[in-house]
């Protein structure tokens, strides 16, 4: 959330004042709502912390590319074809491969390469050609706060008001940044208008 902005300095991104303040709140709420104990940094958590660095460079690019230089569906079409290959290379190098195996996780793989990949990241691209970059990255970062009322709803889990007040501010957040919609990154390219040559009239016919 914080650092899609930092990084949107450097391609001269106009950040407004509520984009700053929501991505703040946005980022305290997921403090709250996912950090407990001490705070040392674990090797995992320096590995999301690099991933979280790629994904807001992905959500710059994205932000760059969608209706402006690519039609957004062919765009994300691109993208599942390279993660696609990529995931396949990597599995074929490291992980055993075997038909029962595929079987056996055909549910779960049908549901994430249609539902997980297929509609919410092509939704992604298609809605990124018009917002902008610093507010998709504060409205994805409610991924958190519905993983945790999911858990709550499907697992009974707990929320604790720690929890709650987690959520709360990365709402607070999401919709304080949209104050500030249409400041924060240049408009899109609006599609070339052909038109059509006038016919030159004959005065003497």
């Amino acid at each position: 959330m914080v650092i899609v902005p930092l990084l949107g300095l450097l391609w001269g991104h106009r950040t407004p004042w509520s984009t700053w303040t929501g991505a703040v709140l946005a980022a305290a709420g997921l403090y709250l709502l996912t950090v407990t104990g001490d705070l040392s940094l674990a090797e995992g958590d320096g590995l999301v912390l690099l991933g979280a660095l790629f994904w807001a460079g992905h959500v710059l690019i994205i932000g760059w590319l969608s209706g402006r230089h690519i039609e957004p569906v062919l765009l994300a079409c691109l993208q599942f074809v390279v993660c696609a290959a990529l995931s396949l290379l990597v599995a074929v190098a490291f992980e055993p491969i075997t038909l029962a195996g595929l079987e056996g996780a055909a549910l779960p793989i049908l549901y994430g390469g249609l539902l997980s990949v297929g509609v919410a990241y092509t939704l992604q691209v298609v809605a990124q050609r018009d917002a902008p970059p610093a507010h998709a990255a504060i409205i994805l970062s409610l991924e958190t706060v519905f993983a945790a009322l999911g858990g709550w709803w499907l697992l009974h889990e707990t929320l604790s008001g720690r929890s709650l007040t987690g959520c709360a501010l990365m709402f607070a957040g999401m919709l304080l940044s949209q104050l500030g919609i249409g400041r924060a990154a240049p408009p899109p390219t609006e599609p070339a208008v052909v038109t059509k040559p006038s016919l030159a009239v004959d005065k003497g016919n």
